[in-house]
């Protein structure tokens, strides 16, 4: 079967399963339901992961063309910061500016969104904030917040699912004195983990989504761990600090390790949590990161442990499979002085009596229309898909508010982000109905699974303009579902 008839089939399928789940999760077996078995391909784990390369307090970037090896043996053009795929890693401290220069050398327009980080409104990187082809942008980033792991890659409509999907990301670790006095694992045992699918048409990536795979997002068949497919990390039985992004453009992924272990979530999107939170799963979605230690002490050497991604729903074509993403192999032992403290971080919880205001955001509906990605428009905000010049929403910088994202009624997973703020997740309804482990502090993108809603607050600073919030599922931003909100 084709991929995109195997597409087709599995939306289906899936929107078929989730009107009528009790009466066909009875009747069905995975496989009859999706029309064939799994379908991520998994590879040797049989090459060194590769760490991108580190740029302190800067960087100049060139959006380019270039070639990687992606998968073993076979080399791929992409799109490149650098050479291959992916940028450096920027590191900052909190309360610096860093300066980064744009070089365009695509044959497009293309611009850099800093994503989680509190920027003035032209530096942010909103889509009509562009270099044309051959053009450059130069970014001056005050660093006003706390320490945590963020991430940079393009936003020009209608162009940064493929620019994303093609190479053109990296991550962005701001540090303070609050983390650095947690002493927590660092150099060789702090490991950025960028994850994203691919899809490959013989040894080159190919993005060319059609409808069905804009509707659910475009699924790739091979998971990349920075760049990579399949690869390993040799590592010592002492503490390691992991973080990750999600880095694909619509593939959620619910992280677990085998052979028992946990992982221990101690930050997410906006940095430190309050206290470490013990989890054996956490869904990851577009967009979002978590920061995580993993206690390999004990271990023998020559021991073997997987990332996996596990099962999280019979009901969506990209919820049915586990499978290997990164190996960790054990090949030394080490004394480690690390002791994992009981407190984190003071995180002081936004009051919902002091919101001037609750938004109702509605982002369950489908209509039709002329849309940002392939004159589609059917993902939409409240009734609305993206018009650049329109302002949507208008908030007054420095006061609180509760929004509420609801997908209730919604049969699509839509990861949400707001840009220009930080918010904490009150409450989520339906669903999963809780609040979860990596929820529990500073955040900047939410997942929302078909059938829940989530209430946010959050304070907005004081840099006034015009920003976004959207879908991160990017075939559903691109196809118009974003809008713009004003802070006067």
């Amino acid at each position: 079967m084709k991929r995109r008839d195997f597409i087709k089939r599995s939306t289906l399928s899936a929107l078929t399963a989730w009107a009528g789940s009790s009466i066909l999760s009875a009747c069905h077996t995975e496989e009859d339901m999706i029309g064939e078995p799994n379908w991520i391909v998994e590879g040797s784990f049989d090459r060194a992961l590769t760490i991108p390369a580190v740029s302190n307090g800067g960087a100049s970037l060139n959006a380019q063309f270039s070639v990687g090896e992606l998968l073993k043996g076979r080399s791929s053009t992409t799109l490149s910061y650098a050479n291959g795929l992916l940028g450096p890693t920027i590191k900052a401290n909190a309360g610096e500016t860093v300066n980064v220069s744009l070089q365009n050398s695509l044959s497009e327009e293309t611009n850099i969104h800093w994503h989680g980080l509190i920027l003035p409104e032209n530096m942010d990187g909103h889509p009509k904030d562009v270099a044309s082809a051959g053009g450059s942008l130069n970014y001056s980033l005050p660093i006003i917040q706390r320490a945590g792991t963020y991430w940079y890659h393009p936003h020009p409509h209608g162009l940064t699912a493929k620019q994303v999907f093609m190479g053109l990301a990296g991550m962005f670790i701001v540090n303070d004195p609050e983390e650095a006095a947690l002493n927590l694992p660092s150099g060789e045992f702090e490991v950025p983990i960028i994850l994203q699918d691919k899809h490959f048409e013989g040894n080159n990536l190919e993005y060319s989504p059609n409808d069905d795979e804009i509707m659910t997002g475009y699924l790739g068949e091979q998971i990349l761990v920075n760049g990579q497919h399949a690869p390993f990390i040799s590592v010592a039985s002492t503490w390691y600090r992991l973080r990750i992004l999600n880095g694909s453009t619509a593939r959620v992924y619910n992280l677990g390790l085998t052979g028992g272990k946990q992982m221990i979530i101690i930050g997410s999107d906006g940095g430190l949590l309050a206290s470490p939170e013990t989890v054996s799963s956490i869904l990851l979605g577009p967009g979002e990161r978590i920061d995580v230690l993993i206690d390999f002490n004990g271990l023998e050497v020559g021991k073997e442990i997987y990332l996996v991604s596990n099962k999280f729903s019979e009901y969506n074509v990209q919820g049915r499979q586990s499978f290997s993403l990164l190996k960790f192999k054990v090949d030394r032992t080490q004394n480690s002085n690390f002791t994992l403290p009981s407190t984190l971080s003071n995180l002081d919880p936004l009051n919902p009596s002091l919101s001037v205001k609750t938004r109702i955001i509605d982002i369950a509906q489908t209509i039709g229309g002329e849309g940002g990605h392939g004159g589609m428009g059917r993902h939409s905000i409240n009734g609305k898909i993206f018009e650049m010049d329109r302002v949507d929403e208008t908030v007054s910088a420095g006061t609180t508010e509760i929004w509420e994202f609801d997908n209730s009624a919604g049969d699509e997973i839509h990861p949400m982000h707001i840009h220009g703020v930080q918010f904490q997740v009150l409450e989520r309804i339906g669903g999963r109905n809780k609040v979860i482990a990596s929820e529990k502090g500073w955040k900047d993108t939410i997942l929302l699974m078909p059938g829940e809603k989530v209430k946010l607050i959050m304070t907005f600073p004081d840099y006034t303009g015009v920003f976004v919030f959207h879908c991160h599922n990017l075939e559903h931003e691109d196809d118009g579902m974003m809008l713009n909100y004003k802070i006067i």
